[in-house]
């Protein structure tokens, strides 16, 4: 029987292969404004990344403040996007089927792009009423406010709750809050969740095997 009662999931890179699409449109409309940057790099240094923080790092490679509508023109192309391209983690779904414990997903993302990629990909039935944003109490990772709001909220202890991160903020905002964390490394390209996740694994299928 696992040790624990409740599993939380990021959501960009362990529900939904998103981060490629979101920065593929992120790195496109910088080099747009002169930012000149690489898509491979922007992938490896922007993965988990709050919004704020990429554009803060945009707007210093361009040395200029971005444009007033940038947010909302970023936001108008990722979701023209996401409803074209985007795909679930392979055997994700199999995983959330097969819990027998209560789950839920806590992401840096706003609500509507959350649902809105969870309802593309078929996911939104099983995370429906249990989705936390970081826009909801304005915190954003690696500070473990979002985790701890799920937990509290699903009614479990940080230390009975497993959290699936795929990036360094993530899983460092999970042990901050006292979590155990799972880190699924399909994309740490630098091998950087082994030191800081309390497991790692790379096949979604596993997961349930593994808890």
């Amino acid at each position: 029987m696992s040790k624990y009662k409740c599993i939380i999931f990021d959501c960009d890179g362990v529900l939904i292969d998103s981060e490629p699409i979101a920065i593929g449109v992120l790195v496109e409309m910088a080099n747009h404004l002169g930012a000149n940057m690489d898509f491979n790099t922007a992938l490896i240094e922007l993965k988990g990344k709050s919004f704020n923080s990429c554009t803060h790092l945009i707007s210093k490679r361009i040395g200029k403040p971005l444009p007033v509508n940038f947010e909302s023109d970023y936001r108008i192309n990722t979701f023209e996007a996401f409803r074209e391209k985007i795909k679930p983690i392979k055997g994700v779904k199999s995983v959330v089927e097969n819990l027998d414990i209560p789950f839920c997903t806590a992401s840096s993302g706003p609500e509507n792009k959350i649902r809105l990629n969870l309802e593309v990909t078929g996911l939104l039935p099983y995370f429906e009423g249990n989705i936390f944003s970081c826009y909801a109490i304005k915190k954003w990772k690696p500070e473990p406010d979002i985790f701890l709001w799920a937990a509290k909220t699903m009614g479990f202890k940080p230390s009975e709750c497993l959290v699936i991160e795929d990036s360094v903020s993530g899983a460092t905002a999970a042990k901050l809050g006292g979590f155990d964390v799972f880190g699924y490394t399909e994309h740490d390209y630098n091998n950087e969740l082994d030191g800081i996740a309390t497991n790692t694994f790379n096949n979604m299928e596993k997961l349930l095997e593994m808890i």
